[in-house]
């Protein structure tokens, strides 16, 4: 959870940003989460009436703090949605709680912060279509589960075959990739797929996430990715996005090297490239 600090910390060290840059989300109401996830299901979190095998599936022993702390990732991604309107492009530093499905809670995820901000776009027609990039090691599960049945929202994951959820769902795109894979396997599926991709779906917005427990270092990942392929990897992505004129949020989501400075220095990246590329 250091990370979270960390990240803002560097990158005001090193003037890649300024204070005016960070915002503070507040909490996401009910009528948001309603649109995404189960009343029921909400109500359980809610009250902290979730039953101990549930909670067991989150990783977490569940507490107001952290509901708390889910919905103000949620309302952050929603707030950076109307930045990215204006300003191409933002990021939450958190975020990607991508395991969350419309009525459970998995792998450290409570409530689905970019499916919560998609549906809460279409809802209030801000855009027509939408692009979810998942590139996080592990597949986007729940994204994948809520929007299932939303031809509006195109769900795209790139992720190891062998990795957590063993059980996996269906996007409407999936690349599962073999163990070891490397930064020139990696790279070349992704700079295939990724222009064709955007071309067929002409989507009005793009969600990205963007983990960095792809990285060879990484004790989850299973793949062997080096920091300049995953730095190439956002590159990619955002230069689509700019190419395209699409605006574009992204957030955080995983990072589990042993070293943190390691973690730190891949997350860092993605924000330098942003700052290089669209400003």
């Amino acid at each position: 959870m250091s990370k979270y600090d960390l990240i803002p910390g560097q990158l005001l060290h090193e003037g890649v940003i300024t204070a005016d840059n960070l915002f503070e989300p507040g909490h996401v109401s009910e009528e948001n989460i309603l649109l995404t996830h189960d009343k029921a299901y909400w109500e359980q979190l809610r009250d902290l009436t979730l039953p101990p095998k549930e909670q067991r599936r989150t990783g977490f022993p569940l507490s107001a703090q952290l509901i708390e702390r889910e919905r103000m990732i949620a309302q952050g991604t929603i707030d950076c949605c109307h930045y990215a309107f204006a300003n191409r492009i933002s990021f939450n530093v958190a975020g990607g709680t991508h395991h969350a499905g419309t009525n459970w809670g998995e792998g450290f995820c409570l409530l689905n912060d970019q499916a919560i901000a998609a549906n809460y776009l279409l809802h209030n027609n801000l855009t027509s279509s939408i692009l979810i990039i998942d590139l996080d090691v592990h597949q986007g599960n729940g994204t994948a589960q809520i929007f299932e049945n939303e031809p509006r929202v195109f769900t795209f994951s790139m992720h190891g075959a062998n990795n957590f959820p063993y059980r996996k769902e269906t996007s409407d795109l999936d690349i599962p990739l073999a163990d070891g894979t490397s930064d020139e396997e990696y790279l070349e599926l992704l700079y295939n797929i990724l222009p064709k991709l955007i071309e067929q779906q002409s989507p009005g917005f793009i969600f990205y996430l963007a983990g960095v427990d792809v990285l060879a270092t990484d004790k989850l990942g299973k793949l062997s990715l080096s920091k300049e392929a995953c730095k190439a990897r956002d590159r990619f992505v955002f230069e689509q996005c700019i190419r395209h004129q699409i605006p574009v949020q992204v957030s955080m989501r995983g990072g589990y090297s042993p070293q943190i400075k390691d973690i730190i220095e891949a997350h860092c990246n993605t924000y330098r490239l942003a700052n290089e590329l669209f400003f």
